[in-house]
């Protein structure tokens, strides 16, 4: 009780981050900690050099010039230099104000913790190594998985801790079906036909132009099949309008197939109606560092196909609680498996619900975090 706590992401909305924080900071400041979350500012030029820091930590082939490099550090700089307050314990998260701590020369805090959300077990080396010198500054890491820790990793004290939901929030709260399917409809869905689902960023890495493909095969066996790819655009990802306008020239000008977000209006109420909606969902990611949409829609009783990468294996049980997939004709089967078997689906998705209640609730991170919080402090 008592602790001062303080929480620092890139954006306030439109990630998995930002949706984290919404639940879990009031959770810390109901227990008695004083908790605080903080966005850092950034200009389009930051944010550029931090999504191809993203995508490089992952394991892409890109350059990443000394002009890159030096304004990832002026933007951190600027953001060490204006963070206010003195705390117990900061977290940073993910590489974006990664570089913090150092730049402060550790002040304003007992310790840092750096949480990464991504998979950094087979990076780009010119990213990795450039970044492991201000990952030196923290006392401890935070990692989805332990195969996600990557090579000479300077930080002794690691803690595995997968991301959780809120059962309770906008998103994934109770909704009437009817409701539910008055939603969908008013974006052009056909609620009396099947529909396939995926939520996601517009991002390379979530493949929207495979789950396209994949669609159309599905679509060669039911033609009355729809797809909708929902996502979200944050202003910490300045690709994503560049890779939306990409998706939208892959899927063409076929009346059933709907690729919205949320400037359409399709917000975390919205979301949950497509969810609950949907026949089946797809996640086929090729990275991928947990996958919260996983984990969302399995919580509303639905049938996941996932890539099988990073995350997602954690939560898709194989033939269990839906199916992992690796390519495009793969995942058409199974779609067509699951549209044609809505039993199997809907036990599939009751193993999925019990899966996440038992793992991946808000409550379980929290006390995670707590955990870890005690050994530092002890």
């Amino acid at each position: 009780r008592g602790l001062r706590v303080l929480h620092v992401n890139a954006t306030a909305f439109g990630g998995g981050v930002a949706e984290i924080l919404t639940t879990h900071i009031p959770l810390l400041r109901d227990l008695g900690l004083e908790a605080e979350w903080r966005v850092i500012h950034g200009d389009d030029a930051f944010f550029r050099v931090t999504k191809a820091m993203h995508n490089g930590l992952q394991g892409m082939d890109l350059a990443f010039t000394p002009e890159m490099q030096e304004t990832w550090k002026e933007g951190n700089q600027r953001n060490a230099t204006s963070l206010p307050g003195d705390y117990d314990v900061i977290m940073i998260h993910d590489p974006q104000p990664a570089g913090i701590p150092l730049l402060r020369e550790r002040r304003g805090a007992r310790f840092w913790i750096w949480r990464c959300h991504i998979d950094t077990s087979a990076p780009n080396p010119a990213f990795w190594s450039f970044l492991l010198p201000y990952l030196s500054a923290y006392d401890a890491a935070i990692f989805t998985m332990a195969e996600y820790v990557g090579p000479s990793f300077p930080i002794s004290r690691v803690a595995i801790i997968p991301p959780t939901i809120d059962p309770l929030s906008p998103k994934n709260a109770p909704m009437d079906p009817q409701e539910a399917w008055a939603i969908v409809a008013r974006f052009g869905v056909d609620v009396n036909r099947p529909l396939l689902l995926q939520v996601s960023r517009f991002d390379p890495w979530k493949d929207p132009l495979g789950v396209i493909d994949a669609y159309r095969l599905v679509k060669r066996e039911r033609p009355e099949v729809q797809l909708a790819l929902v996502g979200s655009m944050a202003h910490d990802d300045p690709e994503g309008w560049f890779y939306y306008d990409r998706t939208l020239r892959h899927a063409g000008e076929d009346p059933d197939l709907h690729v919205l977000h949320n400037f359409h209006g399709v917000g975390a109420w919205e979301v949950n109606a497509f969810q609950r909606t949907a026949d089946v969902v797809i996640q086929k990611s090729l990275r991928e560092g947990f996958g919260l949409t996983v984990t969302e829609a399995l919580w509303k009783g639905k049938p996941v196909i996932g890539g099988r990468v990073g995350g997602i294996p954690l939560q898709v049980l194989d033939r269990e609680t839906g199916f992992l997939v690796s390519s495009v004709e793969e995942c058409a089967a199974r779609a067509l498996e699951l549209l044609d078997h809505p039993e199997t689906a809907r036990t599939m998705g009751e193993r999925g619900r019990e899966h996440v209640r038992q793992h991946f609730l808000c409550t379980r991170g929290l006390r995670d975090e707590l955990l870890l919080l005690r050994s530092l402090l002890g």
